[in-house]
């Protein structure tokens, strides 16, 4: 006998924009899934959806739940209504940490989906907000088997609450050529050494890592971050010259004018030049390109427009930005340079990442407010003090935006500056 379905007029509004719909997904569990169980819990959870809609409310309430072992990576969700929809009354949702750079096989993908489908609603997204993927509608008594059946092959459970959470990192190396370091070593490096940290809730509130390849920053590492790893580079930029003067007139063409080397070259102006933001670019009347790199900010955009002409440098390594969050209590923060350049190519440098990142936790551990992130620290004590917290000399690298020093006052500048000068020079004696 079928299920009745609960109404969802409002729902199937959702269906009518020329975009794919959510509740098409979950009404199509609801009506096809073969098994009747995942047909049930959907029919449900569509039914609440329908009834918060309705009344403008929500209705989970959470709990503490986990495996053994553990002390998060499970959002439980228990319905207060569940008198009224007694098929998802229960409807936790689990979040397992995916591989550094998100690479999947197909086999791996079937192989998780056939474990959902044995214990959960079937319903999954890749990937939540916080990086995990996530599966979403499980009762108390299959959460538990879910995990140990996917962590016998592999997979591990990410992090929720007060704690250190999935790291992300960007594809990589594998396809961009803009990449300036092995991002899934950095990732991997990073959580494997945290890993009790993720999975045992012990800290102010959430500290995540995310490693962007470039600063085009595909992860949003510096806006979402406590720990934002930034590939990089610090010798010129390279240029090919042909390169540049085939894009000036590829570009007349495909603006309908082909063989006009004046319009191409106003393209480039219009396109590259002007929107440099320090203006270190330049376009020479034999059709050259010359490049300030001592003014260069790293923002990406001429190298984006012509990667074939214009290319990152040799010497590679990273940037590392610390407090960066979203809105909750003082607004949003991006991260603020705490160390400008790294090279991250022996294992040497990998262990003082590590050894870098598990100071600044233990010091924002001891020294932060509850539910209170590590860039609301910084704000709060500011970056002097923070800085001497962890052991770090100021450095005039250190910005919290482009050509904004954050760290300086102006009535102790020539004393700091000598004192930098000196430290520099000292640096490249021990050196030599």
């Amino acid at each position: 006998m079928a299920t009745k379905h609960y109404p969802t007029p409002m729902l199937d509004v959702l269906e009518e924009g020329p975009w794919p719909s959510f509740i098409s997904g979950i009404k199509n569990l609801r009506d096809n899934h073969p098994n009747e169980r995942i047909r049930n819990m959907n029919n449900g959870v569509l039914g609440q959806l329908e009834h918060s809609y309705e009344t403008r409310m929500g209705y989970w309430k959470g709990g503490t739940i986990s495996v053994f072992g553990y002390g998060g990576g499970i959002i439980p969700r228990f319905s207060e209504v569940g008198h009224m929809f007694p098929e998802s009354k229960e409807f936790h949702t689990l979040r397992v940490q995916p591989p550094a750079g998100n690479y999947y096989t197909t086999d791996m993908l079937r192989q998780l989906a056939d474990s959902w489908e044995k214990y959960g609603s079937g319903l999954q997204t890749f990937h939540g907000q916080t990086g995990n993927i996530m599966f979403i509608g499980s009762d108390s008594k299959n959460y538990q088997g879910f995990f140990d059946e996917i962590n016998d092959y592999g997979w591990d459970l990410g992090g929720a609450g007060p704690c250190v959470r999935t790291g992300m990192s960007c594809v990589g190396a594998a396809r961009c050529e803009m990449s300036n370091c092995n991002e899934q070593a950095i990732h991997r490096h990073l959580l494997n050494n945290f890993t009790d940290d993720v999975h045992r809730p012990a800290l102010p509130y959430k500290f995540k890592f995310k490693v962007s390849g470039c600063p085009n920053d595909c992860m949003n590492a510096i806006e979402r971050a406590d720990f934002a790893i930034i590939g990089t580079w610090r010798d010129d930029m390279k240029i090919d010259q042909a390169a540049v003067k085939e894009t000036i007139m590829k570009k007349a063409a495909e603006i309908g004018k082909e063989g006009d080397r004046a319009a191409g070259r106003q393209y480039m102006f219009d396109n590259v030049i002007s929107r440099c933001p320090t203006g270190a670019i330049k376009l020479n009347d034999d059709d050259t390109m010359t490049v300030d790199n001592s003014n260069c900010v790293r923002c990406m955009h001429c190298l984006n427009v012509m990667p074939k002409a214009l290319h990152t440098g040799d010497d590679k390594g990273v940037s590392i930005l610390m407090g960066g969050k979203r809105t909750l209590k003082i607004g949003d923060l991006m991260g603020t340079v705490i160390i400008p350049f790294m090279k991250m190519d022996t294992e040497e440098d990998y262990e003082r990442i590590k050894e870098l990142a598990s100071t600044v936790i233990d010091y924002w551990a001891e020294n932060g407010l509850e539910h209170e992130r590590c860039g609301e620290m910084i704000e709060r004590i500011g970056l002097v003090n923070f800085l001497e917290g962890i052991g770090i000399d100021p450095d005039p690298n250190m910005i919290k935006q482009p050509r904004n020093v954050s760290y300086v006052r102006m009535d102790g500048w020539d004393e700091a500056a000598e004192e930098w000068f000196n430290r520099k020079r000292e640096e490249k004696m021990a050196a030599a």
